[in-house]
């Protein structure tokens, strides 16, 4: 027999924690599939990046070490 087994398990809105809807997957709403897309636009979520050294090991035009404001 070639049985397939699928998790069924309910998860849930990484917004409001509450029961996704198939409709909005993976939120529960419309409201929090909105809430996330806000974030990305207005670069709440960022991806950590790792600043490069050129060849000879200096760093590169427009990388200032010293500034971390």
């Amino acid at each position: 027999m070639n049985e397939i087994v699928r998790k069924t398990s309910a998860a849930n809105c990484p917004i409001c924690s509450k029961p996704t809807d198939v409709a909005f997957k993976p939120f529960c709403s419309k409201r929090c599939a909105d809430i996330d897309l806000n974030r990305w636009l207005s670069g709440v979520y960022a991806v950590p990046v790792k600043e490069i050294d050129d060849e000879d090991g200096d760093k590169l035009p427009g990388s200032d070490e010293g500034d971390k404001s």
